[in-house]
């Protein structure tokens, strides 16, 4: 049986110049607002953007009744992020853990996300790789192509 853990690969065209989608991963307060699902809100508590830096995040469910249950409590995941690589306008790396006590949800997740140049503005990719065991590989997707919604609406109205 293999161990393969599952990834996930979303794309979308940001209707921005490649050095705003950049600088809006990297800025707390944007992060807060638009790297969450629809259901959940965001809250920064660490960040520190630079190679080798470390941020911590917690996403809480907006209705407590509708959570399906937190990875960290009953309504919250927190986890913690290391910024691997930074490759200004191009390339993030990003090494993320949760905190839980839950073991389906143990272990280093590595996402990457590529900014490369489009047509109507940039083309951004976020590849989540080595996911725990916890997380399904469609809700994962689902989350991020949320994501990156609220990216579009928050940079492309300005």
């Amino acid at each position: 049986m293999s161990m393969t853990r599952a990834s996930t690969n979303v794309s979308r065209i940001i209707k921005a110049p490649r050095k705003a989608v950049y600088k809006a991963c990297l800025d707390p307060g944007a992060l807060a607002k638009w790297r969450v699902p629809d259901n959940m809100t965001a809250q920064v508590h660490v960040f520190e953007a630079r190679e080798g830096g470390t941020y911590r995040m917690s996403l809480t469910y907006r209705d407590p009744q509708q959570s399906p249950g937190g990875k960290t409590s009953e309504d919250t995941d927190t986890f913690r992020g290391r910024f691997v690589e930074l490759v200004p306008d191009e390339k993030i790396v990003e090494a993320i853990e949760f905190e839980s006590h839950e073991p389906g949800f143990a272990g280093q997740m590595k996402m990457t996300t590529r900014l490369a140049d489009a047509e109507d503005g940039t083309d951004v990719t976020i590849l989540c790789e080595n996911l725990p065991a916890g997380i399904r590989p469609e809700d994962n997707e689902t989350g991020t192509r949320q994501s990156l919604q609220k990216l579009a609406a928050l940079l492309e109205t300005g």
